[in-house]
């Protein structure tokens, strides 16, 4: 995979040869995750890549998620390439780069000392809700599929700022503002809304993942009440819940 070059216009702040700004956005899936990818492929001024270690990491473990073959066809499966791509990556006319990371794709003998040099963001979600969302694409749910308590290893490994999903579908612009201003970049209202479809940065596996995210053109409104879930997801929420407590208390407060 190559990271693509959008022409920018009027990017004032640019540095030319420079890349100002590389924000990584650690989640696990169904945590609005596509959504804050599509809300900063919105700015003018900034570049995005989906999941780029989903293909090394389906690889490595050869499990089995909806579109597995066609995933490591199309997309680098090599991990170091992968983190090579990121250190020397310059997305030329775009000054701000955006990567959407899914902790659990982080095992072992995937790099991790490109993030050093990112801004690190973590986008977490009330496991219920995760679980519930996940388990209607999936027949089957583990506690690694959704990842929280990785997601805490990474937090853990490199601070970084915590946003809570709720929190932003409650009052995106008030949201966003807040996670700009907490990592230096201007707010832009393009933000806050996108073409209905999809990008062409997608990850070819928003064949079956993005269905929503392709019919919106901003964030879904407040969340309503917690799900109830049945007894076998029920043990993963009591797995997951301990580490996304840890974490909702260090979020961005609304």
């Amino acid at each position: 995979m190559t990271i693509r070059t959008l022409v920018c216009t009027g990017c004032a702040s640019i540095v030319y040869g420079m890349l100002l700004m590389k924000i990584a956005m650690w989640s696990g899936p169904r945590n609005l995750s596509t959504a804050m990818m599509y809300s900063f492929g919105a700015r003018s001024d900034c570049a995005v890549w989906d999941e780029p270690f989903y293909a090394p990491y389906l690889a490595a473990t050869g499990l089995d998620h909806p579109m597995r073959d066609e995933i490591i066809a199309a997309h680098e499966s090599d991990p170091v390439s992968v983190a090579r791509q990121i250190i020397d990556s310059n997305t030329g006319e775009k000054p701000h780069f955006y990567m959407k990371h899914m902790p659990h794709h982080m095992i072992d003998g995937v790099p991790m000392d490109w993030a050093k040099d990112c801004v690190n963001i973590h986008l977490i979600r009330h496991p219920a809700r995760v679980i519930a969302s996940y388990g209607a694409k999936r027949d089957q749910v583990t506690a690694d599929d959704v990842g929280f308590r990785q997601q805490w290893q990474v937090y853990q490994a490199l601070d970084g700022h915590v946003i809570d999903s709720f929190d932003i579908r409650q009052d995106p612009q008030v949201m966003l503002e807040k996670l700009c201003d907490a990592i230096g970049l201007a707010f832009d209202p393009a933000m806050l809304s996108w073409p209905a479809g999809g990008r062409k940065e997608d990850g070819i596996w928003a064949a079956h993942w993005y269905g929503a995210i392709h019919a919106s053109t901003g964030f879904a409104g407040p969340e309503g009440p917690l799900p109830t879930l049945g007894p076998d997801h029920t043990e993963i929420l009591n797995e997951a819940l301990p580490y996304y407590e840890k974490l909702h208390a260090l979020r961005l407060a609304p």
